[in-house]
C-alpha cells in the first residue's frame, strides 16, 4: 500500500501523511472488530476513518481502553488523516466485509438509516430502500459547489429494503414480505432479484455519462383481522424507491503524436472527464501523475439506525459503516517520473476551478488546493523513451482505464527544424533595418507566419497559415509569405530574435524554435564614423573659440602689464 500527505517523517514506517484525526467511537470499535474477518489488517483498517474528529489518545491510554498495543499505523491513524497516491481497494474491501452484519428487523420493527425515504400504507409502516454503497466508484471534490460520484461502469451495489407490518387488536399475519428488488438506470431496468432485505446488484453499463440510478422493492402483506360478525382479509402493496445521482465513469482519450528531429516523442492526450495518471513507457517508468489525490471516509448517514417498532423510535449505532474513496485536487499539483529525467510537460489545458475546500468535511485535513486549480482535460508532453503501443491513461476510479481513440485524419504529426536568421539591410547615424527570415532547415522553404483573416484557432491542419511569432528586442513580429519580416531600430545593442512555433497538434509539419543574433552600434558603419566626426567637430568648436579668446585675453594682460 502506498501513502502521501503533510510532509510528517515517521522513520520507523518511512510513509508521508496528512494530519487530522480518527477518534469517534463507532470508528474505535471499528479497530476492535476481528480485521482479518473483513479481509484487511489492523494497518489496512486504521486508514479508513478519515472524517472522524481528532483524538490522539497516548498508547497507555489506548492499552488501558482496550487491554492491548496497538500498532504504529493504527496510532497515526488515530490522529490523522493518511491519503493515497492511487485509489486504494482498502474503502472496496471493508464495505464488502462490513456488509454482511447489516440486518434488517423483523414483522414488528424496521430499521432504517437517517436518510432514508420511508412510505406507509395500510398494513405497511417504515417501509425504505435505501443504497448502503457501490464500488468500485470515487467521490471527486471538483470544486466548491460540485463533488461528483463517479462509478466503474462494472461494479456492485448494494442496499436495505425493510419495514413493519401494523397490527391491530385480533389482527394476524397472513403473509407478508418483499416481492421482487429492481435496479434502473434513467428508468430502464437493469436488473431483478428476488425479494431480500439486503439485495446486491451486479451491473454492467455500456455507456457512461451522467445517469440516475433508482433502486426499488415491491412490499406485500396480507392481514386477517377478526371482526364480532366476521373475519376479514386485508391485503397491501406498496412499491419503494431511491434515486442515485452518479456519473458512470467510461472515459476515452484522444491522443496525438510526434516526433522530434532529435530523436524525442511528443505526445497530446485529450480527455473530458478527469483522469488520474498515464503511463508512458513499455517498462513503465516514464509516468505523469495528474493533480488528484485520494482519502477513505466512511458515510456517515449510516452512523446510526433508527430502530422503529409500533410503540418506539430508538436510534442505535450501526454495525456496517460503509466506507468510499475520495478524490480532491492536491497541492503537489501534477509531476512526472522519474522526477529528474522523466517527460517534460510542454502544455495543459483546461478549465480554472474554485478550490473545493469547502466541500470536504470538516473533520478531514488534507492538502487540498487553497485557491483556483486547472482542471486540465489535455497535455501536450515531450520525452526520449514514450512507446506510442504502450500509452495508457489511468482513471480516478479504481480499476478503471481510458480507451484510447485514434482522431479523424490520423494521430502522427512530423516536427521539423527551422532555420532562422537576421541580418542588417539598411543603416543610417540613428537607425539601422533588420531583416529576419524564417525557413524550413530541411527543404529551405519559407515559412509564413502571418494571419489570416479566419479565425486561426479554425484553421485547417496543413492551411498555410499557422500560429507562432518572432520576438526581439520588446517586439513581436510575423513574416510574410516569403517567410520575411523587417523591423527598424533605434537603440544600439545586441539583438536576439526568437522563432516561437505554434503547437505541433495543429501544425502538419510542425517546428522546433531557433535563434539568431544581431549587433548594432553606430560606429560599426562608416556613416557612424562620419557622424561621429562631425558631432565632434561640431561639439569642439564651442570650446575652440574659447580656448582661443582665453589665449588672446592673455596676450593682452600681459602686454599692458609690461613696465
Amino acid at each position: 500500500m502506498r501513502f502521501e500527505g503533510r510532509q510528517l517523517l515517521l522513520a520507523a514506517v518511512g510513509i508521508a501523511i496528512a494530519f487530522s484525526g480518527t477518534g469517534l467511537v463507532s470508528a474505535d470499535a471499528a479497530f476492535q472488530t476481528n480485521t482479518a474477518e473483513l479481509g484487511l489488517d489492523e494497518n489496512e483498517t486504521a486508514t479508513l476513518w478519515s472524517k472522524t474528529p481528532n483524538a490522539c489518545t497516548s498508547n497507555a491510554e489506548y492499552e488501558e481502553r482496550y487491554g492491548e498495543e496497538r500498532t504504529l499505523m493504527r496510532e497515526l491513524g488515530n490522529c490523522t488523516d493518511i491519503t493515497f497516491k492511487t485509489p486504494p481497494d482498502t474503502a472496496e474491501r471493508w464495505t464488502v466485509s462490513d456488509y454482511e452484519s447489516l440486518e434488517g428487523g423483523d414483522t414488528e420493527t424496521s430499521i432504517y438509516p437517517t436518510h432514508a425515504t420511508l412510505t406507509d400504507s395500510a398494513l405497511i409502516a417504515d417501509a425504505h430502500i435505501t443504497a448502503f454503497a457501490i464500488h468500485p466508484s470515487t467521490r471527486t471534490h471538483l470544486d466548491a459547489n460540485e463533488t461528483v460520484h463517479y462509478i466503474a461502469p462494472e461494479g456492485d451495489l448494494r442496499g436495505l429494503v425493510d419495514y413493519r407490518v401494523r397490527l391491530e387488536n385480533n389482527s394476524s399475519i397472513q403473509t407478508h414480505g418483499i416481492e421482487e428488488v429492481r435496479l434502473l438506470r434513467d428508468d430502464d431496468l437493469v436488473e431483478t432479484i428476488g425479494g431480500t432485505q439486503t439485495p446486491i446488484f451486479e451491473y454492467v453499463f455500456d455507456q457512461g455519462g451522467e445517469a440516475t440510478l433508482t433502486l426499488e422493492a415491491d412490499i406485500s402483506a396480507r392481514v386477517e383481522q377478526e371482526g364480532e360478525n366476521e373475519t376479514v382479509v386485508i391485503t397491501d402493496d406498496v412499491t419503494v424507491s431511491q434515486d442515485l445521482a452518479v456519473e458512470i465513469y467510461d472515459p476515452r482519450a484522444s491522443i496525438y503524436h510526434a516526433s522530434y528531429p532529435n530523436g524525442d516523442s511528443g505526445v497530446a492526450i485529450y480527455h473530458a472527464q478527469p483522469w488520474h495518471g498515464y503511463t508512458l513507457s513499455d517498462d513503465g517508468e516514464a509516468k505523469v501523475r495528474g493533480v488528484w489525490r485520494y482519502y477513505t471516509a466512511r458515510d456517515t448517514n449510516w452512523d446510526e439506525l433508527t430502530k422503529a417498532t409500533r410503540a418506539t423510535r430508538e436510534t442505535i449505532q450501526s454495525d456496517a459503516l460503509p466506507v468510499y474513496v475520495h478524490a480532491y485536487p492536491s497541492e503537489l499539483g501534477p509531476r512526472t517520473e522519474p522526477v529528474r529525467e522523466g517527460p517534460e510537460i510542454l502544455e495543459v489545458w483546461g478549465t480554472e476551478s474554485s478550490s473545493p475546500e469547502p466541500s470536504i468535511h470538516e473533520n478531514v485535513e488534507i492538502d487540498v488546493v487553497s485557491e483556483t486549480y486547472t482542471r486540465s482535460y489535455g497535455l501536450a508532453l515531450r520525452h526520449d523513451r514514450i512507446d506510442s503501443d504502450a500509452i495508457t491513461v489511468d482513471g480516478i476510479v479504481r480499476g478503471v482505464s481510458a480507451d484510447i481513440v485514434e482522431p479523424d485524419g490520423g494521430s502522427e504529426r512530423e516536427i521539423r527544424k527551422s532555420d532562422l536568421s537576421v541580418e542588417i539591410v539598411e543603416s543610417n547615424a540613428t537607425a539601422i533595418t533588420l531583416q529576419i527570415e524564417l525557413r524550413d532547415a530541411e527543404t529551405g522553404s519559407p515559412i509564413s507566419l502571418e494571419r489570416s483573416v479566419a479565425d486561426p484557432r479554425f484553421s485547417l491542419i496543413g492551411h498555410d497559415s499557422r500560429e507562432g511569432t518572432i520576438s526581439i528586442g520588446d517586439q513581436q513580429v510575423r513574416t510574410n509569405a516569403a517567410g520575411v519580416a523587417e523591423i527598424v531600430i533605434t537603440q544600439p545593442g545586441i539583438y536576439t530574435a526568437e522563432y516561437h512555433p505554434g503547437s505541433w497538434r495543429s501544425h502538419s509539419p510542425a517546428y522546433i524554435g531557433d535563434t539568431a543574433t544581431e549587433t548594432w552600434h553606430p560606429l560599426a558603419t562608416p556613416t557612424g564614423w562620419f557622424a561621429l566626426l562631425v558631432d565632434f567637430v561640431r561639439y569642439a568648436i564651442p570650446f575652440a573659440v574659447a580656448l582661443y579668446a582665453a589665449k588672446r585675453i592673455g596676450s593682452f594682460l600681459k602686454i599692458r602689464e609690461t613696465p
